[in-house]
């Protein structure tokens, strides 16, 4: 089938799916970055609470590393973590719109490769 042959309905169709495919690729990514975030902040978290309470402990700010305290910096690292969370949550759910959409089209596309366009 040309280009020429296809309906505009599926034309149409066809585009939304090539955009959806991409707001899942750029979604996974995301949600991917999420994830090692999660990670950083969880190793660190881990690798804090094996120090003394008393422990000089230090964070990085933008080019330098700044002083603190263990607790302040597993109150900020717990903040990250929960961010994170939230943030993946939010994007798996997006995700799953996406997939359903995609599904969606896909099986319209398909319906209308095999029989008589009825649309």
């Amino acid at each position: 089938m040309s280009e020429a042959n296809i309906p505009p309905w599926l034309q149409e169709e066809l585009a939304r799916y090539d955009q959806l495919q991409q707001t899942l690729q750029a979604l996974l990514a995301q949600k991917q970055q999420v994830d090692l975030e999660l990670a950083d902040a969880e190793r660190a978290i881990e690798e804090l609470t094996k120090e003394n309470d008393d422990a000089q402990v230090y964070k990085i700010s933008g080019s330098i590393m700044i002083r603190s305290t263990k607790q302040d910096l597993l109150k900020e690292l717990g903040e990250r973590k929960e961010l994170a969370n939230t943030r993946r949550t939010i994007l798996a759910k997006q995700e799953e719109k996406v997939r359903q959409s995609l599904q969606e089209v896909q099986a319209k596309v398909n319906q209308a490769l095999k029989g008589p366009a009825t649309a």
